[in-house]
């Protein structure tokens, strides 16, 4: 891909999903912070981009974006704001988690998630550390909160998922059959050799998401 191309697709797609839902995260505020990880555990789903858009408002414009106000709210009450915001499909189950992890966070942490990543000892021990607020939260919805955490927690280095590294493969950005971390190394070394003015190596990978949605609709990838 030649350097007009990705400034060009990173204009495009580029923008993160936290910006998107305009969360933040530039300072790592508590708040901020878990905002994005409610965020994540919904896209964390197999649902649209639309729908999870639609249902985070939801939970924004009824105030519940603290540990304490989804706790409060109950589990009839967060099916309720599933419901209305379309994520019908998934929403006892995601309901279930949501108050098993919150709860998990409090009683563990005090509801702060900065708490997780000053604990935990490297990038893996964090990513550890967050699965094991309760079941539900594994390598994916991890992934996608960590990703836009980048520069704004030491610790948060995730592999590339699945999605991210078939685009990056069809792009011809990094090398087929690369394993996750190789497909980091090389996209790092990648973005250190072709920065875009103005952006940053989460915007890239945001846009490698969206890429990746969209082979994957059309059935495209690089085998």
């Amino acid at each position: 891909m030649k350097p007009a191309e990705l400034k060009t697709l990173l204009a495009d797609s580029g923008q993160t999903y936290s910006e998107l839902l305009d969360i933040d995260l530039s300072k790592g505020a508590d708040g901020e912070v878990f905002k994005w990880f409610l965020a994540s555990i919904l896209f964390g789903a197999p649902i649209t981009e639309n729908s999870v858009i639609k249902t985070y408002r939801v939970f924004e414009k009824r105030g519940i974006l603290t540990p304490q106000k989804i706790v409060k709210t109950g589990w009839d009450g967060i099916v309720k704001v599933l419901d209305k915001g379309s994520y019908t499909r998934y929403d006892f189950k995601t309901a279930s988690k949501l108050l098993l992890v919150i709860g998990n966070l409090l009683e563990k942490y005090d509801g702060s998630l900065n708490r997780i990543h000053d604990e935990a000892e490297d990038p893996r021990d964090l990513e550890l550390k967050l699965k094991g607020l309760g079941k539900g939260i594994g390598s994916v919805t991890v992934g996608i909160f960590l990703r836009e955490l980048r520069g704004v927690w030491k610790k948060a280095d995730p592999v590339p998922t699945e999605l991210v590294i078939k685009a990056a493969v069809n792009l011809g950005l990094i090398k087929k059959g690369s394993t996750p971390v190789e497909a980091l190394e090389q996209l790092k070394s990648c973005w250190s050799k072709n920065r875009v003015r103005g952006m940053s190596f989460v915007n890239l990978e945001a846009a490698l998401v969206r890429v990746g949605k969209g082979l994957r609709r059309k059935r495209e990838w690089v085998q």
